[in-house]
This record gives structure tokens, C-alpha cells and sequence, in this order.
């Protein structure tokens, strides 16, 4: 069985409503996880994961600053988590928030890992990106993201 992280950091709950959705949608795909908050990671178990998926409220059009101390501190394992899947969510407090550069600057991170990352041509095309309270838009785009993201998993 493949084992994912999930990993948020979330200060008004959003964004861990969003983890816990992506976290029990991947179990029913029989696919291993681990939800902590990123705060909580050792860094030293990233290489024991198969995947990666990392969440972080919009904060000025990029990632809050615990979840860049967590990539910078995944430096330690680079060019170790080669071939492994990543995927990227976030909350925002207003359409047009920069929700899509934050997603991008954590995809970033992980594609300068070697890991594989799959757009999504149906939900958000980079990750969900939820205004406000997750939605059923999002339930939506978590369950695309969950559907090809256990996929991309199970082939890594």
C-alpha cells in the first residue's frame, strides 16, 4: 500500500477542513496517510512517504511561513525524493487572492525535488484553491484531485 503525507497549515480551519477532506477521500482509494499539521512533520520521514500533498492559506499571494520553513527544511533530502507524487491546495479570503501562485510556489518546491506533479484539467488546474470555507465546488475539486493523485501515486 502506497503512504502519503498530508500536510497543512491552517489558522482559521479552512485549509485543515480541506486537508481532512483530501486525507479520508485518499483512504478510500487504499492509499496510506498521514494528516499532521506541518508544524508536527520530521522532516526526517519524508523519504518514507510515496507522495506528498501540502496545503497553506494564502498569505500575500504566497505560502505561510511554516509551511516554507517545512520546503526549506525538506532541502536535507534533495535528490531523495525523486519520483515521488506532489500536489498542492490552499484557502484564500477573496477571489483573485493569489490562491493559484501559492499552490504554484509549493508545486515548486517539489518539482525542484524530482517529484511528479499532475495538472488537473477538471478542478483547479493547479490544486484546489477554496474562498473561504471549503464548498461543494471544492468537495468537487478534491475528489478530481484525490481520484488522479491516488493514480499518479500508485505509478511512482
Amino acid at each position: 500500500m502506497k503512504k502519503v503525507l498530508v500536510t497543512y497549515y491552517s489558522r482559521s480551519g479552512n485549509t485543515e477542513k480541506m486537508a481532512r477532506m483530501i486525507a479520508d477521500a485518499l483512504v478510500t482509494k487504499d492509499v496510506a496517510v498521514d494528516l499532521k499539521k506541518v508544524e508536527e512533520v520530521d522532516i526526517d520521514t519524508l523519504p518514507s512517504y510515496d507522495g506528498f500533498i501540502v496545503g497553506s492559506p494564502n498569505y500575500f499571494g504566497t505560502m505561510a511561513w511554516p509551511v516554507k520553513k517545512f520546503i526549506d527544511e525538506s532541502v536535507k533530502y534533495f535528490k531523495k525524493l525523486d519520483g515521488k507524487a506532489a500536489a498542492a491546495f490552499t484557502s484564500e479570503g477573496m477571489i483573485g487572492g493569489g490562491g493559484d501562485t501559492v499552490v504554484l510556489d509549493i508545486l515548486k518546491a517539489f518539482l525542484i525535488h524530482g517529484c511528479v506533479v499532475q495538472g488537473l484539467t477538471s478542478a483547479g488546474h493547479y490544486g484546489p484553491v477554496a474562498v473561504g470555507a471549503p464548498d461543494g465546488r471544492i468537495a468537487k475539486e478534491v475528489g478530481v484531485l484525490v481520484e488522479k493523485f491516488a493514480a499518479l501515486v500508485e505509478r511512482t
